[in-house]
């Protein structure tokens, strides 16, 4: 089995897209480690806020089926991939982390994912697994977030996401 790091965010009726997907994560996965949820601003265009937290998973696919399931569950919850790359969505669901592995492709599969430096990413995985590590610096997420100046604030969100 593989732990692999999720980032999931949504700026388009969010609160309905999180809980629905977190569901089918754990349909699919078992049980999961989900964060708090925080809004923030959009990052690279205006448009209303998004509200992101991480999850912890536990599977047997490699990177890519990982990666190509997640995609067919963004699909299913109406994601448009026919518009700029920074736009409004209903959900986003990136691998952050995955083991300690680096990984490049295919297609726009990153892992780390470069978000890792950005608030939105690193205050909500910082809230389940602070002790990760990021595999190019070795760098923890709570020393990443450490790291980061000034200090970023997120609005947390109540979001209703039923037990583990």
């Amino acid at each position: 089995m593989h732990r692999a790091y999720l980032s999931l965010g949504s700026n388009i009726e969010p609160e309905r897209h999180l809980r629905e997907a977190i569901a089918e994560l754990r349909t699919r996965f078992g049980t999961i480690a989900v964060s708090p949820a925080y809004r923030s601003a959009a990052v690279g265009f205006d448009g209303p806020p998004f509200v992101n937290l991480a999850a912890g998973i536990d599977t047997g696919l490699e990177p890519a089926a990982l990666d190509a399931w997640l995609h067919a569950l963004e699909d299913r919850h109406g994601r448009r991939r026919d518009g700029p790359r920074y736009s409004s969505r209903t959900l986003d669901v990136d691998i952050v982390l995955f083991d300690h592995r680096i990984v490049r492709g295919p297609g726009h599969l990153e892992i780390p994912r470069p978000e890792l430096a950005e608030p939105f990413v690193l205050v909500p995985l910082a809230d389940i697994a602070p002790h990760a590590r990021e595999p190019v610096s070795g760098r923890s997420v709570a020393e990443l977030l450490a790291a980061l100046s000034p200090r970023p604030r997120l609005e947390p969100v109540s979001l209703e996401i039923g037990p583990a």
